[in-house]
């Protein structure tokens, strides 16, 4: 029987950053978006205020800038190898970002099945951003379910991945939600919560939950 992951990318899979702080390091705007990450935590900024002034900041941001500052991410050990065991079950793995989608999409090469994240103008910016194209944290559920319905995911067969309050809407709606790194408010709400570089032994614990009469096959020595 077929089923759904569900991922947050920044905090989750990228390992104590987002995507803006390491896009804004590389143009030397960092300190800037360090105070609107904490703003928007905060609840004091929305994700298209947000938005707004990155697509400011970002005037001179490549696609070669994207792809290196992809690269060199501090992701968590075993993304593909995860991908390659939900696959190998005949399930599907997506992710669910607001953070840019021309940097999220690169996590397609992985083997994710299906990326979303916010859109913004092509690189480099030149055009005015269009904000019906930034995602907010309501958005996840929604996407979500038409996921479900387009690979026919029965509705108790998927997981959320997520570390933070933007996956908490999400997280109420998961029969399995697996906190990873995540703060403590999140992690009180899951089904259970990891804490490490492995997105491998995240992946297990989510297993263990969604299929108890299957052996683990996937062995977590791999990184």
């Amino acid at each position: 029987m077929t089923a759904l992951h569900v991922m947050d990318m920044d905090g989750t899979l990228l390992h104590g950053t987002t995507a803006s702080i390491r896009l804004s390091r590389a143009l030397a705007c960092e300190h800037e978006v360090l105070a609107l990450e904490e703003a928007f935590a905060a609840g004091r900024v929305t994700t298209r205020e947000f938005a707004a002034r990155l697509h400011q900041l970002w005037a001179e941001l490549t696609e070669q800038i994207v792809a290196e500052t992809f690269a060199a991410g501090p992701w968590l050990d075993g993304i593909a190898d995860v991908v390659a065991d939900i696959h190998s079950r005949g399930e599907h793995a997506a992710v669910i970002t607001m953070s840019p989608g021309f940097y999220a999409d690169h996590l397609c090469e992985l083997g994710f099945d299906y990326v979303a994240g916010s859109r913004f103008p092509p690189l480099p910016m030149r055009q005015p951003l269009d904000l019906a194209g930034i995602l907010a944290p309501h958005d996840k559920v929604p996407i979500t379910r038409r996921l479900l319905a387009q690979y026919r995911v029965p509705s108790g067969r998927w997981v959320a991945y997520g570390d933070s309050l933007s996956d908490q809407q999400l997280f109420a709606q998961a029969p399995i939600s697996v906190a990873v790194n995540a703060i403590p408010a999140l992690a009180a709400s899951a089904t259970c919560a990891y804490t490490g570089a492995s997105l491998i032994d995240a992946y297990m614990l989510a297993r263990d939950h969604l299929d108890r009469p299957n052996p683990r096959t996937l062995d977590p020595s791999r990184r």
